[in-house]
């Protein structure tokens, strides 16, 4: 199986972080590519996280 056979949901579902974790890490070489990656999404706000409805800004240590 190739690495980069990951189907992500469609749009209109909700994803998790942890489904962004796992399309990322599908397409890097190992997990600090994964973290430095996932990281700068959320930094540059091409991704945002959402709690309870309310959009909330992630710290990335």
């Amino acid at each position: 199986m190739k690495k980069h056979n990951l189907i992500l949901k469609p749009r209109s579902k909700k994803l998790s972080l942890g489904d962004l974790i796992v399309a990322v890490s599908s397409c890097t070489r190992n997990t600090k590519e994964t973290v430095a990656t996932v990281a700068d999404l959320l930094a540059s706000g091409k991704v945002r996280v959402q709690s309870d409805g309310r959009f909330i800004r992630a710290k990335v240590c």
